[in-house]
């Protein structure tokens, strides 16, 4: 029997409804004589061009805040912002300015052509005339044969997401000093590339761009390495309730192995949620790609938190070295075993 399409016209309904109420917090905002501004995140690139990150928003107005960028912040401020959709954004790569324009969620990703040097570089943005913003983008030689891709919710940083209340709790209430980082993580990262100047991380997650900035300030806070984020915007689309966080990670998957064919990743994930299913699925669909993974073992009420764990028992069809460890130390000690990293 053919399945009714009720199910699809509903979801499509409320997508309607959020772009309607996001427009009218924009037109409430404007008559505030409140004005876009571009959030622009770390982004990457390769010979000849970069992919540029960041969002076009309406920032509430800050209060003076004692600490700096170290000040206390509660989650909910990070979802405050008004998204303007389809904004026209002036970007500036290598002293030529593109004319691009942002999604329905004010989101900018976009590829654009460039020559710049390997390493970090600096790129600007401007959204209605606003106030120039500086981003980096970190541009990958073509010499470069390794690079890291991390998760980071449960990987990096303790946050027990999948769980919806405590998900919640972590985005929209809890002090953003309150997160923790998982024991050795950062320490492990920046060995790897300590050991391979140039090599990029990228942390990919299933997180909303609205958190980006927390993010950002948590990472540099406790020295992980510096790296492009790759996150997802959070809301109905045209047929489903929320977009599809495993879809974004597969998908930016494959978008990487085919940028550079060169590189072979390390994957580092956790067992809370499925990044073993996916990089099990990448490193049996590229396995000239990879040159590891490395799972983070919950801890057995992280696990609880998490809503379970999802392990694949059988890597052999991924053929590539496949290490599982409780924090980075562990992984570390791992990768040294399978010669990822030389001991000390």
């Amino acid at each position: 029997m053919a399945s009714s399409p009720a199910p699809r016209k509903k979801i499509l309904w409320l997508a309607r409804l959020e772009r309607r109420f996001h427009s009218w917090r924009e037109r409430r905002a404007r008559a505030r004589g409140q004005r876009p501004t571009v959030a622009a995140y770390p982004g990457y690139g390769g010979d000849g061009w970069v992919r540029v990150l960041g969002r076009v928003l309406i920032a509430p107005k800050k209060r003076p805040a004692k600490g700096g960028e170290y000040a206390s912040v509660r989650g909910w401020r990070s979802f405050a912002s008004v998204p303007v959709a389809f904004a026209q954004v002036r970007v500036t790569v290598a002293g030529t300015t593109h004319e691009i324009v942002a999604d329905r969620g004010g989101v900018i990703d976009v590829e654009l052509p460039g020559a710049l040097e390997p390493g970090w570089q600096t790129i600007s943005m401007t959204v209605e005339g606003s106030e120039v913003i500086e981003t980096r983008v970190f541009v990958i030689s073509g010499d470069t044969d390794f690079g890291i891709i991390s998760d980071i919710d449960d990987t990096v940083m303790v946050t027990a997401l999948p769980r919806p209340f405590v998900a919640a709790w972590n985005s929209f209430v809890l002090d953003e000093h309150a997160r923790q980082p998982v024991p050795g993580m950062a320490v492990m990262l920046e060995r790897l590339t300590r050991d391979r100047p140039g090599s990029p991380v990228i942390y990919l997650s299933t997180g909303a761009w609205n958190v980006a900035p927390t993010v950002i300030r948590f990472l540099r806070r406790h020295v992980f390495p510096s790296g492009p984020m790759l996150l997802t915007d959070w809301g109905p689309t045209h047929d489903r309730w929320f977009r599809s966080g495993r879809d974004h990670k597969a998908e930016n998957l494959r978008r990487l192995a085919k940028e550079f064919p060169n590189v072979r990743w390390l994957l580092v994930g956790d067992d809370g949620q499925h990044d073993d299913a996916l990089y099990t699925a990448f490193a049996s669909e590229y396995p000239d790609r990879v040159r590891a993974v490395a799972i983070r073992r919950l801890s057995p009420a992280e696990a609880v938190l998490a809503g379970g764990r999802t392990a694949v028992n059988d890597h052999s069809a991924a053929q590539v070295p496949w290490v599982s460890g409780s924090d980075g130390a562990a992984l570390l000690d791992r990768l040294a075993d399978v010669g990822v990293i030389a001991r000390d």
